[in-house]
C-alpha cells in the first residue's frame, strides 16, 4: 500500500522547507530541528495538574520528568519514553501526546527525559528508564503502570519490562510498543527498501546507533537489542506498531512474534500506509489519532 494522501503532503511540505538530512547534522543542529515540529502538535487537552519533577539515576546524576495528572481518580500510570533515536528529543515536545493519552485513558502521565547521547551513552538510557519506573512506583504506590514508548522509546520499554521480570521490580501491567528498535541490524530487507527512506531513514539510524553504542558488542546486548534476549517468557502483555513504510518495521515485528512464541500475550497492528514517527504527528496526520485510539483501548481492556 502506498504512503496514505495526509502522509504525502506533510513530506511533500517538509521538502519545501528544505534542510540537510539529520545524519549530516550534530545532535544540537538534530535536536533543533526536531523540536520545531512541537509548535505544529498545537496544545492539547487541559488536565488537573502538571508537575515537573527531577529523578534521581543511578549514577548520581539525575534527569527531567513531567507527570500529567487527569482529572478524577486516576485508573493506572503511564511512564513514556519518548523517541528520537536516544540522541534527539525532550519533554517538552511529547507535552501534547502525553496529555492526549491521560486525557483519553484516565491515566497519570509520566513523560520521561531520560539522559541523551552523545553526551550519554549507552547504557545511560536504558538506566535512567529503570529509574524512572522505580520512581513512579514509589511515587504511586497501589496504580498499575504501564511502560509505553515509540521508536527508542519502545526499545526502552521492551529492556525495561525484561529488567521489571529479572529484577523482580514493579509489577507492569502492560508494555506499548510503537515501532520499536529492537535489533542493531541495519540491513534486513525493511532497512534495505527504498520506500521506506522517509522521515527516518537507514542512514539516519546509522547515525544514531553511532552516537548511542559506537561498541559492537555494547549495541548487541538485549539491554540495546531486546531482540536478541534468550527468554522473553513471562513478560507483560504487550501491544506492538509498526508502520508500513518504516525502517523499523521488520524488527517491531520479529520481536512481536518472539514475545508470543514465549506464550506472551500479543496485539498487534502493521498500521498501513504510515511512515515512522506518525504516532507523534499529533493533529497533522489523521492515522495518528486512529492508533492512539487503538492503544486507549488496550489500557482500558487491560486495567479494567
Amino acid at each position: 500500500m502506498s504512503l496514505d494522501d495526509a502522509t504525502t503532503q506533510f513530506l511533500k511540505l517538509m521538502g519545501e522547507a528544505g534542510g540537510r538530512p539529520m545524519h549530516e547534522m550534530s545532535p544540537e543542529e538534530a535536536r533543533g530541528q526536531f523540536g520545531v515540529l512541537r509548535d505544529l502538535y498545537g496544545k492539547g487537552p487541559e488536565v488537573a495538574r502538571v508537575e515537573d519533577v527531577s529523578i534521581s539515576a543511578d549514577d548520581g546524576g539525575s534527569f527531567p520528568a513531567r507527570v500529567l495528572t487527569p482529572e478524577g481518580d486516576a485508573r493506572g500510570v503511564i511512564v513514556y519514553y519518548h523517541g528520537g533515536g536516544w540522541v534527539i528529543g525532550a519533554v517538552d515536545e511529547f507535552d501534547t501526546l502525553g496529555r492526549l493519552l491521560a486525557h483519553r485513558t484516565g491515566c497519570t502521565v509520566v513523560l520521561v527525559g531520560y539522559r541523551l547521547a552523545p553526551e550519554h551513552r549507552y547504557p545511560t538510557a536504558a538506566r535512567d528508564a529503570y529509574a524512572a519506573l522505580l520512581w513512579t512506583a514509589a511515587t504511586m504506590p497501589g496504580l498499575p503502570i504501564v511502560v509505553a514508548g515509540d521508536s527508542a522509546g519502545g526499545n526502552l520499554s521492551a529492556v525495561v519490562a525484561r529488567r521489571a521480570r529479572d529484577e523482580d521490580g514493579p509489577a507492569i501491567a502492560l508494555q506499548v510498543l510503537v515501532y520499536p528498535v529492537t535489533d542493531c541490524d541495519l540491513d534486513n530487507a525493511s532497512y534495505r527498501d527504498p520506500e521506506n527512506q522517509l522521515m527516518l531513514t537507514r542512514d539516519t539510524m546509522v547515525w544514531f546507533w553511532d552516537h548511542y553504542a559506537p561498541d559492537p558488542a555494547a549495541r548487541a546486548h538485549p539491554d540495546a537489542s531486546p531482540l536478541r534476549a534468550d527468554d522473553l517468557s513471562g513478560l507483560p502483555p504487550a501491544v506492538v506498531l509498526t508502520a508500513e513504510h518504516d525502517v523499523l518495521r521488520d524488527e517491531g515485528e520479529a520481536y512481536a512474534e518472539r514475545l508470543r512464541e514465549a506464550g506472551v500475550p500479543v496485539e498487534f497492528q502493521r498500521v498501513d500506509g504510515q511512515m515512522h514517527g506518525f504516532f507523534t504527528m499529533v493533529n497533522l496526520l489523521p492515522a495518528q489519532a486512529t492508533a492512539l485510539e487503538t492503544v486507549a483501548k488496550a489500557v482500558e481492556r487491560r486495567l479494567s
